[in-house]
């Protein structure tokens, strides 16, 4: 059985400026924004100060875990006005790899949408490092600790958003790589278990791949729900501390 993994398709094009390719990624990209918008107009609706309802204890939960996390990463509430940041980095990213359990193809299946992130992400980082220690003292500290060292640290700092998008990119796609690879394994055994039946019967289950029904989902656990969950925190783990970082040079 032959397995093609091919990109993400282009569904349509805008015919502006030689025409604007929108990929399924773009579009599925879109839904999960969507999805995210109306989870935080309807937690954020209805807020009171007595007598809370559930749905205020949630999002109240979730505000507080975002500003610890941030505070105690990069160090301090001088940091705070990354909250909203990394709030979206993390929402986008978990829904994101949620996203493939609908039968879609996850956005982060996508290197460019990794890619676009961790751009964001080490403009940020340089804008720290210049705010910190001017643009002359940012320059310096690709001489440190010896000039000779000047293209190695270039390539060093060059090599953070490619490793931040990769990592991510790269779990993502394993994942849906051995999920695939487990569906055309547990067909093929399907058919070849059921074909052993006698006649007409036999025949008639051999067709369906039985197996398909419910072993994914154990394995599902692991690389959609604790894997799309892992990966969304260490990109957000990253991003504060090399910001946080940034700010203390």
């Amino acid at each position: 059985m032959d397995i093609t993994l091919t990109g993400p398709k282009i569904l349509f094009e805008i015919p502006v400026l030689g025409g604007i390719p929108i990929t399924e990624t773009v579009v599925v990209g879109w839904l999960v924004l969507a999805v995210i918008s109306a989870l935080c107009v309807w937690l954020g609706r209805g807020l009171t100060l007595t007598n809370l309802s559930r749905k205020q204890v949630i999002a109240e939960w979730i505000v507080e875990t975002v500003e610890n996390f941030v505070r105690n990463n990069m160090g301090g509430p001088k940091f705070d006005g990354y909250i909203p940041l990394v709030f979206a980095l993390f929402s986008t990213s978990l829904i994101s790899n949620l996203v493939s359990l609908t039968g879609l193809r996850s956005p982060t299946a996508d290197l460019s949408t990794e890619a676009a992130w961790a751009a964001v992400v080490f403009l940020l980082i340089t804008r720290q490092k210049i705010k910190t220690n001017g643009f002359g003292g940012y320059l310096k500290g690709y001489t440190q600790p010896i000039a000779l060292l000047t293209p190695f640290n270039v390539l060093s700092e060059i090599a953070t958003p490619i490793s931040m998008a990769c990592r991510h990119f790269g779990n993502i796609l394993s994942g849906y790589v051995i999920g695939t690879l487990i569906y055309a394994a547990l067909a093929v055994a399907s058919a070849a278990l059921f074909g052993l039946l006698p006649g007409l019967l036999g025949d008639l289950l051999s067709q369906i791949p039985l197996l398909n029904f419910g072993i994914p989902a154990i394995t599902s656990l692991y690389f959609d729900w604790f894997s799309g969950f892992m990966q969304a925190f260490i990109f957000c783990m990253l991003t504060t501390m090399y910001i946080g970082n940034a700010a203390q040079e």
